[in-house]
């Protein structure tokens, strides 16, 4: 998942220009460092490959819009006080709906002379004046003014290129909408019209069309062969009976080939209680499956919560899980228990020793339906880590989307208890439940095991306009 940045140089003439040259080898040497690609004017194309004059602002932009396809995001560097019309206006001319990072060089307080001094802290609020006037949101870095070799920037880049993924990943998303809402779940209905508005669709297949695909699989179809062998390798299935994994291997092979001819990247599937009743297993380990390959499906059919993990992974790379805000953990308030029956990843269980996930049967519906028919549950520990929790829902009252997002870690903390479950830390617990509740968000959120939420937040809030409330 390298992330390309298209990089713009600000220069203003009667500051020297050797300020350009050097501080544009120092940057392309620290996006190299953090391993970001770049697209960039040649050094020969403008002086020093820098952007001031209309011609300058030109070329870049012409530059850009040939390579828009690689161009995640663009990085403005302020060697010197640069011009900001310049910047502006190849932004504009490039046509690219990208996030934009400032940033700005330091002045030397013994290097302060007309040769030396780099005005960069008094460009950068031109710069962003400008931008503001252009209408193009942009991000700024932690401090007014660093250097490109500094720590502080190496945070500020990778924060930023969290944006771009989340930026890219939620663009033209099409999500699959499996089965109707469980009827007992009104806190995932969603309004499909304010997420088309955002640039996300949801596509919808009925259950029993599904099922008449399954029925068209044979047992030994080539496909269904493959799903049952990396079902095996995927999870210890010991216990369950083989009739119950070639089910969920067609059912598997039914979903492939449904997202493959309609395009979509995450689906969201109706796991109670017809799938159990009428077909004889639960979707858990193929919803776990592809979410560990980071096409992200969500349980009760719940779309948002799908939107979240896809964003979570787009940010981070790595597997994202909805879960619910389930238990208080004894008295401790910053504490409490995630846990769904479950759907969970792989990736994000303890598996060590003698701690591995293991496919068994859904504790809960079985109650219901019995046990020969609700096999198919990952049972584990979510390991200790950092997370990120990410929860994003329609408000179709205000006309606008929202969401809330922070961080905290998983403990190491065990419990006697059924399907994928982790204790939780998060300072001020009991602010974020209250938060919540008062507003009306579901029970449901999505994690990541990474901490990514400064550069989600950028990216929902500063890029798509939505409503965001960052949990710190």
């Amino acid at each position: 998942m390298k992330t390309t940045l298209g990089v713009i140089v600000g220069n203003r003439g009667f500051f020297p220009d050797r300020l350009c040259d050097a501080g544009r080898k120092e940057m392309l040497q620290a996006l190299e460092r953090n391993g970001i690609g770049s697209v960039i004017l040649p050094e020969t194309s403008t002086k020093f490959g820098s952007v001031e004059s209309i011609s300058d602002a030109q070329q870049c932009a012409d530059l850009f819009r040939r390579n828009a396809d690689s161009i995640d995001g663009i990085l403005v560097t302020l060697p010197n006080f640069g011009d900001e019309r310049g910047v502006a206006n190849a932004i504009r001319w490039s046509g690219l709906k990208v996030p934009v990072l400032i940033q700005a060089f330091s002045d030397d307080p013994k290097s302060m002379t007309i040769q030396d001094r780099r005005d960069s802290f008094c460009g950068k609020m031109s710069a962003c004046n400008n931008l503001r006037q252009y209408g193009i949101p942009f991000t700024l870095t932690r401090l007014h003014t660093v250097n490109p070799d500094h720590p502080s920037f190496a945070r500020d880049l990778a924060d930023f290129v969290v944006t771009c993924r989340v930026i890219k990943g939620l663009k033209n998303l099409r999500v699959g909408a499996l089965g109707a809402r469980p009827a007992a779940f009104n806190t995932v209905r969603f309004s499909e019209k304010l997420l088309e508005n955002a640039g996300i669709s949801v596509e919808t297949l009925d259950l029993y069309e599904l099922f008449g695909r399954v029925d068209r699989l044979g047992d030994t179809d080539a496909p269904v062969q493959a799903k049952l062998a990396e079902i095996h390798s995927y999870v210890s299935a010991e216990n369950v009976p083989p009739a119950a994994l070639l089910k969920m291997a067609k059912f598997g092979v039914a979903v492939d080939n449904w997202m493959k001819a309609a395009c979509l990247k995450a689906t969201a599937i109706q796991c109670w209680t017809a799938m159990e009743e009428f077909f004889g297993v639960v979707p858990c380990t193929m919803m776990s499956m592809m979410s560990n390959t980071l096409r992200c499906s969500a349980c009760e059919t719940d779309i948002m919560g799908a939107v979240a993990m896809v964003a979570l992974s787009q940010g981070s790379g790595l597997p994202s899980a909805l879960v619910d805000w389930n238990n208080n953990y004894g008295e401790d308030p910053d504490k409490g228990v995630i846990f769904h029956c479950s759907n969970l990843p792989k990736d994000v269980f303890a598996n060590t020793g003698k701690e591995k996930p293991v496919m068994d049967y859904q504790a809960i519906i079985a109650g219901t339906v019995g046990e020969k028919n609700t096999y198919g549950t990952i049972v584990g520990r979510v390991q200790a880590s950092p997370f990120t929790y990410l929860r994003i829902s329609t408000d179709e009252g205000a006309g606008r989307m929202r969401a809330y997002i922070g961080e905290g870690e998983v403990t190491d903390e065990r419990l006697q208890t059924f399907g994928g479950y982790g204790v939780v830390r998060i300072p001020n617990f009991q602010k974020l439940l209250a938060h919540i509740c008062e507003n009306g968000f579901e029970h449901h959120v999505a994690v990541n095991p990474t901490r990514v939420a400064a550069g989600i937040r950028e990216a929902l809030c500063k890029y798509l306009g939505w409503e965001v409330y960052h949990h710190q």
